[in-house]
């Protein structure tokens, strides 16, 4: 304490609280002892191995139990990050947890977010700066690196005796028992731990409700802009022999051999079809033990882990998506519409007509609010996400809907001339997880805050509900919190219905749009 208040203060340490404070960033892990650093407010221990490195043998298999090592390990900068595209250093060794606490005594054990990051299961890492949520809320955050892409979600026939086509996400559940394990020598409470994901990150908390992996180790759930996709068996093994083939082991007696046999990079380098694009990629694999049931299925049906639940999307998360039909004709526009909705792409056309949006980039604002209103992205936001609300507030009342309607920091006033992405994909992150040049006026700082707090609180207590800000009741009260600049408040689930035409999606059997927008423009005649 006497060297925390002497960083804190600007003072000199003494010798010996520095040996105090040495000794209070030191923690006994079940592999063995860990020191961390601090910054007299947050302390963070880094790159800490929650399972064997993924190399060798051990390359598409299940995580393995991490090895131990004597002395003292420092814990003082991040893990490798997983391999993936446009990354220069190329290492499968990359399964590490991140710790973040309040630098103070609490004197209580303290809740645990655990994080797990987006990026399309082809990119992205745990390296988030979680010192802001840790200390404003009191509590532990914890983030984690996980396989992607071919590495993570590779099904191939005699790959592994199990867990094939789920790599990564059998990694999180490593990392999970881990911190169930481990996080109560660094002030946590194994009792109070919420899972929560971006993109990616929250398809993958959609799939560790549905998992029988995670029994008993969680207390809430946090989905932000992401769906509940999986591929089937039969799915993921037609992905994998398209794999093998780009790999040039399609036609070898041995394909499995022969993939094993290649460098991290070969792997890499063979990955097109594992890359995370807009609607192709990496996906979890249902029908498998760790994933009896399609994640979707799952929560509509309460077949899933009932803690409370918090879910939530951008405004227009999906319109910079569309701009490959910037240019699109009438006519090209309804065919977008016959692909997708058939025989009711009439009625959809009466609710989205052209003239409702802006002269320029017609179809992109237009496909972009359809997009969204009709969840076609994975069941991602708009009316898809308000019934699977619903739906999941049967078995646990405890669930809250939200939508995210700021805009990016710093963008300034709307140019009626230029394209506006509005509240896309991902705008959020830089408002829960702010750094200091991210946030630029006083209305994104207070946005910035509510949401942190909100966060906090449902760590704390499963609901986000917390004093000085609007209140947040669940979506069994029928409301919809709306979070944007200049103060946030709830709306009721028929205004929100409304906003996104939820009569008409909720009457409409649609599928789930199957070819990324550039593709689907190509078919449709744009650019021609």
């Amino acid at each position: 304490m006497v060297a925390v208040t002497s960083i804190a203060t600007g003072g000199t340490a003494t010798a010996d609280s520095s040996r105090l404070d040495t000794r209070s960033l030191q923690v006994r892990t079940e592999s063995g002892e860990l020191i961390g650093k601090t910054d007299g407010v947050v302390d963070s221990f880094l790159g800490i191995p929650y399972a064997a490195p993924p190399v060798g043998g051990l390359r598409w298999q299940p995580p393995q139990p991490p090895r131990g090592w004597a002395g003292v390990r420092p814990a003082t900068n991040h893990g490798p990050t997983c391999p993936q595209a446009y990354q220069p250093l190329v290492t499968e060794d990359c399964l590490y947890v991140n710790v973040h606490r309040p630098s103070r005594p609490a004197g209580e054990r303290l809740p645990v977010l655990f994080w797990i990051h987006g990026g399309g299961f082809s990119a992205g890492s745990g390296n988030v700066d979680a010192s802001l949520v840790a200390r404003t809320n009191n509590i532990i955050v914890v983030s984690i690196n996980y396989r992607l892409g071919a590495f993570g979600f590779l099904s191939l026939p005699g790959l592994s005796q199990g867990g094939a086509g789920n790599y990564g996400l059998l990694d999180q559940a490593a990392a999970l028992r881990w911190a169930n394990r481990n996080i109560d020598r660094f002030g946590g409470d194994s009792r109070r731990v919420t899972i929560a994901g971006h993109s990616a990150g929250g398809h993958s908390v959609c799939s560790l409700l549905a998992s029988p992996l995670i029994h008993g180790l969680i207390n809430g759930a946090v989905i932000e802009s992401g769906g509940c996709p999986s591929r089937t068996v039969t799915e993921s093994q037609a992905a994998g022999r398209r794999f093998s083939t780009d790999a040039g082991c399609g036609t070898t007696n041995n394909p499995v051999a022969c993939l094993r046999g290649k460098s991290a990079a070969e792997i890499l380098n063979s990955s097109a079809g594992f890359r995370g694009g807009v609607l192709s990629g990496a996906l979890p694999t249902a029908g498998v033990a760790e994933l009896p049931v399609a994640p979707l299925t799952a929560l509509q049906t309460g077949r899933f882990e009932r803690v409370p639940l918090l879910i939530g999307s951008t405004r227009d998360e999906v319109r910079p998506w569309a701009l490959p039909f910037a240019y699109a004709t009438p006519a090209q526009y309804e065919k977008s519409l016959q692909y997708l909705f058939g025989d009711r792409a009439a009625d959809v056309l009466e609710q989205y007509p052209l003239s409702d949006f802006p002269s320029h980039e017609t179809a992109t604002y237009a496909l972009g609010s359809v997009w969204l209103d009709s969840s076609a992205f994975y069941g991602l936001g708009g009316c898809g996400y308000a019934q699977l609300a619903k739906q999941v507030s049967k078995y646990q009342p405890k669930t809250y809907l939200y939508r995210f309607d700021a805009r990016s920091p710093g963008s300034g006033p709307e140019n009626p001339n230029a394209f506006d992405p509005g509240s896309y994909h991902g705008v959020d992150q830089p408002y829960l997880w702010p750094t200091p040049d991210s946030l630029h006026d006083r209305d994104e700082l207070r946005l910035s805050s509510e949401m942190v707090r909100y966060w906090g609180a449902f760590v704390r207590r499963g609901t986000p509900d917390t004093t000085g800000q609007a209140p947040w009741p669940g979506i069994s009260n029928d409301r919809v919190m709306i979070l944007k600049t200049g103060g946030s408040a709830t709306v009721s689930s028929a205004e929100f219905s409304a906003t996104h035409h939820c009569d008409l999606w909720n009457s409409t059997n649609h599928k789930w749009l199957d070819l990324a927008p550039d593709k689907l423009a190509r078919q449709v005649g744009v650019g021609r």
